[in-house]
């Protein structure tokens, strides 16, 4: 059969194409799933019964738990392409609707990226974007299969069935050519929700300040569904505080449920205000009572006054802010797209624990996990619709980029943390069509900039990196990549200045560089002297390419831990020195996987991120504490770092990030002094000290004291150091370095012909397995890819024993293939 993708979804009774479910009692669909890659013949496909007498199950499918993508291993497989193309997923659902005559609603929290749904063989939705919540009411097709015949074989329960397909496509939205995987299959949370014969459709919060921010102005919009016409309810409208006390009630008794209708409006004295260091959030119930039937719902706001200046700071309730932030991917080792609630908190949490209190959502519409999370922890958003990199489309690609910005904007407009509405990225970026008209794409960026404000005109609309649109938006990024992709790190602050007088409201997002996560070096800045300092920062093709162009850090440079710590460490004592600065964001906070980097140290991995894919953090995230946190902490450069080499009586430069008041080192228990922290004193703040280490074990201890707080706080680190010169690298050195339970920790360290380790080596590194175990690769990390460049000579992967027996064999171009036996302990 052919599958029909449409604009919006096709059923007997749908809710609003743009509307999220409003609805407090949702059940997630997470088990008892089935997964197909691949395509099948049909739907019948997907629920026929077994033949009669015959074990045969053709195709193969295998049970999975939601959220679930295709890609969740194959997006970092150093090997492959990773897979575009359909899938299926199937399961069987127990309907039990407590509303007489309710509606049974699927409420899709996204889905990539065009998707079919099936009730039996009845179609009932599609939906093209995969990052848009949607729904489909399947009360109609539930129903008839109930009454057939086909529902005896299936036992009271229903049969769902979902295709996904994230195949190629160049009308849609965004580009194969964006820098991060188009990923596939039902890779957010799929709920259940019931409702009665008259709910809501969209709940609309317009909640703003008076200009003296002492009252508070909150109107209560919405829009009902009602697919039965009911004539008349009664509707409640309640506000709670901050602290769930009440502050105002209306009853409205006998409406038409019918449009959209203002419910109320009201006035709050002194409302407590939204802040990112106190984020306070009030609540908004609505109730609609029928005479057989009563719901409730809630939606939570806050109150709080934003401003960009022409030409300067910005501020949050009368007060400048700088705006200090990251970028967040939708993506993790193991799972890809579909990370749980779980995951979402532990890396939004440690955001905040950074300091961070801006995000720009990179590049599409993400979660509403996310979106609450920010609304809770004091992170303000920049949201984005994908269009991204490629040039512009036809018919269909406009009408979908129309549709996900008018999603995105109803959808979240109720949270208090967004504050700008971002309409593309990098649409300077050719290819996916033969022709490439600015024209074209200046006349549709306003068109989506005036949608943006009709639909929305308390927020500002945003793109980074298009400099012929720069004067459409209300906020413009360029790009600047000082000391990366261009230049020297050390222009940064004049190339800021420069492109802040080109446009009204300046906003830096995306600057920072790759760093190889346990790759360290003595000399962080070797073989950079020949790039040209005050020649721009701006990224520009094949700046990203490891080979060919201009010299630049990206291209030349070691890929270091050592070396990015400097240069966001630079960046950020700049920060402090610009009052006219609205703020940044790093790009990004974890490493992603991307498709267009398969030559990376670890392949088809983005490494700019300040933690791992998996979480692990890497140096740089205690760069980033140390200026933006206010909580004592203390941290030694060099956690990850356990073999340091020099002269004998070489002086070796050891930083200490700390946001405390004083430090004092200790070196093999040895004082080298204390030091007072000076923001502007680079490196490290002046907390930087040149030591001379022992030969073999040492033992480097700081401890600092916050005044503030009158709390000490410590850090201890062991490194070795090795005096012995090394020759190029002769043989690989496998090791059991670990075993936790059934997993064991393996090392691989690279040597010369007389043993001595190849402490700069950054060859690559494959490992292989045979016997009972496995190999736990294909995280996209450091120490979780089969084939990974060495990190000061040395490579780490962790292997499942399955309590059994294995040989892993270690391979590196022009080296003799190198074996560890692994014996059951048993």
């Amino acid at each position: 059969m052919k599958y029909l993708f449409v604009a919006c979804l096709l059923c007997l009774s749908v809710l609003s194409a743009v509307a999220k479910v409003p609805a407090m009692n949702k059940i997630r669909l997470t088990n008892n799933w089935e997964y197909l890659k691949g395509d099948l013949g049909g739907i019948w496909e997907a629920v026929r019964p077994a033949a009669p007498g015959s074990s045969e199950a053709v195709p193969i499918w295998q049970p999975v738990t939601l959220p679930h993508c295709f890609n969740a291993e194959d997006a970092v497989d150093p090997d492959v392409n990773y897979y575009e193309g359909p899938g299926w997923y199937k399961t069987l659902l127990a309907i039990d609707n407590p509303y007489r005559n309710g509606r049974i609603v699927l409420d899709f929290d996204g889905a990539g990226q065009k998707t079919d749904v099936y009730v039996y063989t009845t179609h009932v939705g599609s939906h093209v974007g995969g990052y848009d919540s949607w729904n489909v009411d399947i009360t109609d097709a539930v129903k008839a299969f109930l009454g057939s015949k086909d529902a005896e074989r299936f036992k009271g329960k229903v049969p769902l069935s979902i295709r996904c397909d994230n195949s190629r496509d160049l009308e849609m939205i965004p580009s194969d050519l964006a820098d991060f995987n188009i990923y596939g299959g039902l890779y957010r949370y799929l709920n259940l929700v019931y409702l009665p014969e008259v709910s809501f459709e969209q709940i609309h919060l317009e909640s703003s300040l008076s200009s003296n921010l002492k009252e508070g102005i909150l109107k209560v919009k919405t829009s009902f569904y009602n697919p039965e016409d009911i004539r008349k309810a009664d509707v409640t409208v309640s506000v709670y505080d901050v602290d769930r006390k009440p502050v105002f009630s209306k009853t409205l008794e006998g409406i038409l449920p019918l449009g959209d209708q203002l419910l109320a409006k009201m006035k709050i004295k002194n409302p407590v205000l939204w802040d990112v260091d106190v984020p306070q959030l009030y609540t908004c119930e609505l109730t609609v009572k029928t005479p057989d039937q009563t719901f409730t719902t809630e939606e939570r706001f806050g109150f709080r006054h934003t401003e960009f200046k022409d030409k300067g700071p910005f501020f949050l309730n009368g007060k400048r802010l700088l705006l200090r932030g990251t970028h967040r991917h939708e993506d993790h080792a193991g799972v890809a797209q579909a990370m749980t609630e779980d995951m979402m908190r532990r890396e939004m949490r440690m955001m905040k624990d950074m300091g961070v209190n801006f995000i720009r959502l990179g590049h599409y519409q993400q979660s509403e996990i996310i979106l609450d999370l920010c609304d809770e922890l004091g992170i303000l958003v920049w949201e984005e619709i994908p269009w991204c990199r490629g040039g512009l489309g036809g018919d269909v690609y406009k009408k979908q980029a129309r549709r996900m910005l008018a999603n995105m904007i109803v959808q979240h407009h109720n949270h208090p943390a967004v504050i700008i509405w971002g309409l593309g990225n990098e649409n300077d970026w050719p290819n996916d069509f033969n022709t490439f008209d600015k024209s074209a794409i200046r006349a549709f960026m306003k068109e989506l900039h005036d949608m943006a404000h009709r639909l929305d005109d308390t927020r500002m609309t945003a793109i980074r990196r298009c400099e012929f649109c720069n004067d459409i938006v209300d906020v413009y990024s360029p790009s600047i990549w000082a000391g990366w992709y261009r230049g020297v790190f050390t222009d940064y602050k004049s190339i800021s200045e420069q492109e802040m007088q080109k446009v009204k409201h300046f906003l830096h997002v995306e600057w920072g560089g790759d760093s190889h996560a346990r790759r360290h070096s003595e000399d962080a800045f070797y073989n950079l002297k020949n790039i040209e300092a005050g020649k721009g920062g701006d990224e520009r093709a094949g700046d990203a390419s490891l080979y060919g162009g201009v010299p630049r850090a990206s291209r030349d440079g070691d890929w270091s831990e050592s070396y990015v710590v400097r240069l966001i460490d630079w960046h950020l004592k700049e920060q402090e020195t610009m009052p006219w600065l609205t703020g940044t964001a790093y790009w990004p906070f974890k490493d992603f996987s991307t498709p267009v980097r398969p030559d990376n140290p670890v392949p088809y991995v983005n490494q700019k991120g300040v933690v791992e894919r998996d979480f692990t953090p890497k140096e740089s995230y205690y760069v980033f504490q140390s200026y933006w946190t206010e909580k004592p902490m203390i941290h030694i450069y060099g956690h990850t770092w356990p073999v340091r080499w020099g002269g004998k009586d070489d002086r070796k430069e050891i930083l200490v990030y700390s946001n405390c008041d004083e430090v004092e080192l200790f070196v093999n228990g040895v004082s080298q002094g204390v030091k007072r922290r000076n923001s502007q004193d680079y490196p490290a703040a002046g907390l930087r000290w040149n030591c001379v280490y022992q030969e073999g074990m040492n033992e480097i201890r700081a401890v600092g004291v916050k005044k503030k707080e009158k709390k000490e706080v410590s850090d201890v680190i062991r490194q070795e150091y090795q005096t012995a010169k090394w020759d190029k690298e002769a043989a690989c050195q496998v090791s059991l370095l670990s075993e936790e339970g059934d997993t064991a920790l393996v090392q691989v360290q690279l040597i010369d012909k007389n043993g001595i380790r190849c402490l700069s080596s950054k060859k690559q590194i494959t490992f292989e397995i045979a016997g009972d175990g496995s190999l736990i690769c294909n995280l996209g990390t450091s120490t979780g890819s089969r084939k990974v460049q060495a990190y000061n000579g040395r490579a780490l992967i962790r292997i499942k024993r399955n309590e059994g027996n294995s040989v892993v064999a270690v391979k590196s171009e022009g080296l003799p293939t190198a074996f560890l036996e692994l014996k059951s302990p048993k």
